[in-house]
């Protein structure tokens, strides 16, 4: 019988797993074998090493697609096999670059255009990866944030539903995330890094600058509002199960996940971490998104209740929300309602004028 760290995650989100291109095959089997929490980054990170050795073995036949499709199947293993782990963290460190190393190789082979940006910041330098799709000369942008314990190397295939529509995507690692955590933590005004992105990538001829939205999942959801009302380049915001105040939600939260924010948080203790949850509100602010704007909840949503929709709805301007009665967190359950949903709204209001 798994601990009840392992039964929370599997619980919680298993669909996520799925939704994001982990073979459901993959995901049983992995965690069938993990019995303590301790376990986790092993395990997840030997499935890793299976697929990365599928992918050289393709690489040496010129197999190609089967090569980056591999790789791209390992690095969502070593992302996840480190996402809510704090054990040791050195060896979060390390899966996290081995996620990091296995999508860029998916990219040499799935999407050779896809750069990888760096993005000055405060002393620091956040990372982005930069899609855009084929034979479109100047796409609209869309900027992808990751929530709390998410990062870009989660979002390939989240990637894909935009660019199939003719966007480009730049999904970000911003404060506190990804390959930023050792450098930045957690901050109320995540537009500052939003604003830093589009400044690195002001100029290019291959980009319609005019005409960029952003959404965020989950804290990302949070992030993107935000973000909206203050950058004015953003002309389009969605917002999937993001919190409309972070604090409120601090109780119902799993205990890995309140880990997991006083780590990246830089908080010393969960006393601290909690008045900075706090400090992730909209609440004085929503009146500032003059841009369309999408919220997106599943009323079975264990972490986000979708009852901060109704804040967000009576607040938020230009603001249309909403809510799958059957949907979990980030409605990762149903990826296929709200998926198309977001990135058919986004093409349709980028596209507007």
């Amino acid at each position: 019988m798994p601990d009840p760290r392992v039964q929370t995650v599997i619980e919680h989100w298993m669909p996520r797993f799925v939704a994001q291109g982990v073979d459901v095959n993959d995901f049983l089997r992995t965690t069938a074998r993990i019995e303590r929490w301790e376990q986790w980054l092993e395990a997840w990170c030997e499935a890793g090493d299976t697929h990365w050795t599928l992918a050289r073995e393709a690489e040496a036949r010129g197999r190609s697609r089967t090569a980056g499709e591999a790789y791209g199947r390992a690095a969502l293993c070593y992302h996840f096999a480190q996402f809510l782990w704090l054990v040791d963290p050195e060896r979060r460190r390390a899966a996290h670059r081995r996620a990091v190393e296995a999508l860029y190789a998916a990219h040499r082979y799935l999407d050779p255009t896809a750069e990888r940006v760096e993005v000055p910041f405060e002393g620091a330098r956040l990372a982005g990866n930069l899609r855009r799709p084929p034979g479109v000369e100047r796409p609209p942008l869309v900027l992808l944030l990751p929530g709390l314990d998410s990062a870009k190397e989660e979002f390939f295939t989240w990637e894909e539903v935009f660019l199939i529509r003719g966007m480009a995507t730049f999904s970000l690692d911003g404060p506190g995330q990804g390959e930023a955590r050792e450098s930045t933590t957690i901050r109320p005004d995540y537009e500052v890094a939003v604003t830093a992105a589009l400044d690195a990538l002001a100029g290019r001829t291959d980009l319609n600058l005019e005409r960029v939205g952003v959404a965020g999942v989950s804290l990302g959801g949070y992030y993107a509002l935000r973000s909206a009302a203050f950058e004015p380049r953003i002309r389009a915001v969605a917002s999937i199960s993001g919190p409309y105040d972070f604090g409120a939600c601090w109780n119902g939260l799993p205990v890995l996940t309140r880990e997991v924010f006083i780590a990246h948080a830089g908080a010393r203790d969960e006393t601290e971490g909690r008045r900075r949850a706090a400090e992730l509100t909209l609440r004085g602010i929503l009146h500032r998104v003059r841009q369309p704007a999408l919220a997106i909840f599943g009323r079975q949503d264990r972490l986000i209740p979708w009852t901060q929709a109704e804040q967000m709805a009576a607040e938020l301007p230009c603001g249309e929300v909403v809510i799958y009665p059957e949907g979990n967190h980030v409605c990762n359950n149903i990826p296929y309602k709200y998926r198309p949903l977001v990135a058919d709204w986004m093409w349709e209001v980028l596209n507007a004028t």
